[in-house]
């Protein structure tokens, strides 16, 4: 992070909201030269702090009205069977993101499915049944308060 001048962390803060941006439009919004915002860019990109371009879908608009937070607890706690639900979660397009975690359970699920229906399916047919798993708790969300918006972008205190 020591690397960044305020003109990277611009950059970043502007290519977060919209990825689409051209070096052009950078350019204009943060007072940097095209060619400039396109090196920086470039090296950004190279050293990792950008990691990849996508577009953010509309899940309700595709179909996918449930949105589900799934808890998992492992059959047993050893690193083949954490290897196992890892390459079953990997395999499984309604899991948006799962974390490992610390606590009460191992893992917390972000799942999307068409309906009930389909919850039931893939918590019945695809989750309880696989080897590494012994216990599921789902929660489905009424409503979304807050979602991704964007990683906080600011120099950190100097010591």
């Amino acid at each position: 992070m020591d690397a960044l001048d305020g003109y990277d962390l611009k950059i970043l803060s502007h290519l977060q909201n919209d990825g689409r941006l051209t070096n052009n439009e950078l350019s204009e919004l943060i007072a940097l030269s095209p060619s400039q915002c396109s090196r920086r860019r470039a090296r950004l990109e190279s050293e990792g702090f950008i990691q990849t371009y996508r577009a953010h879908l509309n899940r309700q608009k595709l179909g996918l009205d449930l949105l589900v937070v799934i808890a998992v607890t492992l059959a047993t706690h050893n690193r083949d069977n954490a290897k196992r639900f890892a390459r079953l979660v990997e395999d499984l397009p309604e899991v948006l993101e799962c974390f490992s975690l610390t606590g009460e359970m191992d893992y917390h699920l972000k799942v999307v499915t068409r309906d009930l229906a389909g919850l039931s399916h893939f918590v019945n047919d695809v989750l309880l049944p696989h080897e590494s798993v012994q216990h599921v708790k789902t929660s489905i969300v009424l409503n979304v308060l807050k979602d991704f918006g964007g990683i906080p972008i600011q120099k950190p205190a100097k010591s």
